[in-house]
């Protein structure tokens, strides 16, 4: 997770949306909780991280999750160009053998977001990102090559973790 520097907003995320995501929003088993996520950034109360990888993945997407995309592009978030030290990640994850080859693109998401300190990884993608065995393996390649844990959570799961923040007391 990013680190808190001073002055920073505690329930304010960084939040690196994956492919999943734009169509889980017109997707009726994911659609409420991609709406209630889409919600909270349209809102102000969370910075969407979006690389150029997700982009070229939506690139022949229904023209609906372009329209997506393109809005929330508009709104408050960070735009992730591919680096090399994101391919290099990425090429630890594929070498540890967290992902094969054949999901390149998944382990590049990952890398994108923690080179980029995202507070989590939002994600419908349960067999590759939203997998407690995966993000274990994951947090290891991190750890071995000295980045910090990566936290992937569903859309659904981002939003109401940062409701329940917002509906706690301060100290």
């Amino acid at each position: 997770m990013a680190g808190v520097e001073e002055g920073q907003d505690m329930s304010h995320m960084r939040v690196y949306v994956d492919t999943s995501v734009f169509g889980g929003y017109y997707d009726d088993e994911f659609e409420e909780g991609t709406r209630a996520f889409f919600d909270m950034l349209n809102v102000g109360h969370a910075t969407a991280l979006i690389s150029d990888t997700l982009v070229g993945e939506l690139a022949d997407a229904p023209e609906r999750v372009q329209a997506l995309l393109d809005l929330t592009l508009e709104g408050p978030c960070e735009r992730l160009a591919l680096s090399d030290e994101a391919e290099a990640l990425r090429d630890a994850y594929l070498t540890a053998g967290v992902l094969t080859g054949r999901w390149a693109d998944d382990a590049l998401h990952v890398a994108h977001a923690t080179v980029a300190r995202a507070d989590v990884i939002a994600s419908w993608n349960f067999r590759h990102l939203v997998n407690p065995l995966r993000i274990r393996r994951f947090n290891g390649v991190n750890a071995a090559e000295s980045y910090g844990p990566v936290v992937i959570m569903t859309p659904q799961d981002v939003a109401r973790t940062w409701k329940e923040g917002q509906d706690e007391p301060e100290d």
